[in-house]
């Protein structure tokens, strides 16, 4: 399976049915800021162009962020519209802040009197709402994440710590800390543990004024590591995708993973 239907999959649980195929992303209004308890705005959304809102806005019913100090912190004046969502961030700590749309769940597809049903929901649902002896019965997992990362003053890596869950990717360097015409290194994740070849595109934003996307596309090593050198600056998002056989329930029979960031390279 393409990487790009894997993606797809494992954002259904976060889109709408109809949008699954198109890009997802959050993109703060900076990412490295130095200020007394400064601010930052958040643009959440699903879209043909990165990163302009025209498709449908990105649900953020399961938004984390992770402050410096490890500690949970909420979004404030949160608002969705018709091809956005938007929320602000109040970074009262000097640090790195994670912010990460993470959605897991489960679908399941089967006949039901000479007709198809489908089913989207999670694992405490599906017993009660899925029969379990439903003709042509096929259950799928899905695992998805969406991150971004903001620096306030010195950055610090607490809230950059691998949880061991799905698909994760680690800067080995600072996410905060990348430039024009220099290499970063990453790692990918997979339960906790390096992923070797796994295919990653790596687009830069403003695709609206390009006849070419311009992606970058790398695989990671036997270490799970892979690196970039960044051509030019600018708001760049990357997206990789896998699936295994490490299911939470006996029904499903893949478990679909995908990741997405967006990351901003500046200038020298």
């Amino acid at each position: 399976m393409k990487r790009t239907l894997i993606l797809a999959a494992a954002l259904a649980a976060a889109l709408p049915f109809t949008a699954s195929a198109h890009k997802a992303w959050l993109q703060p209004s900076q990412t490295v800021i130095a200020g007394t308890n400064p601010w930052i705005t958040v643009d959440a959304a699903v879209s043909n162009d990165l990163f302009y809102f025209n498709h449908v806005p990105l649900r953020i019913d399961n938004l984390v962020i992770t402050a410096p100090d490890g500690s949970t912190v909420q979004p404030q004046n949160v608002a969705t519209g018709k091809y956005r969502s938007v929320f602000d961030v109040e970074l009262t700590q000097q640090g790195t802040y994670r912010l990460a749309n993470v959605n897991a769940g489960l679908s399941a597809t089967w006949q039901e009197d000479g007709k198809p049903k489908r089913w989207r929901g999670n694992a405490e649902k599906f017993a009660a709402e899925v029969p379990k002896d439903a003709p042509e019965l096929k259950v799928s997992e899905t695992a998805g994440r969406v991150e971004t990362f903001v620096t306030n003053g010195n950055p610090n890596d607490t809230a950059l710590k691998p949880t061991g869950k799905g698909l994760e990717m680690v800067a080995l360097g600072h996410p905060n800390d990348l430039v024009n015409g220099e290499q970063a290194k990453f790692r990918l994740l997979v339960d906790g543990k390096p992923q070797a070849g796994l295919e990653v595109e790596i687009t830069r934003g403003g695709t609206r004024y390009r006849n070419a996307q311009e992606e970058i596309k790398v695989t990671t090593d036997a270490k799970g590591e892979f690196s970039v050198t960044w051509p030019d600056a600018g708001m760049y998002w990357l997206e990789t995708g896998t699936e295994d056989n490490k299911t939470s329930v006996p029904q499903a029979n893949v478990r679909r993973l995908s990741y997405v960031a967006t990351l901003e390279v500046l200038p020298q």
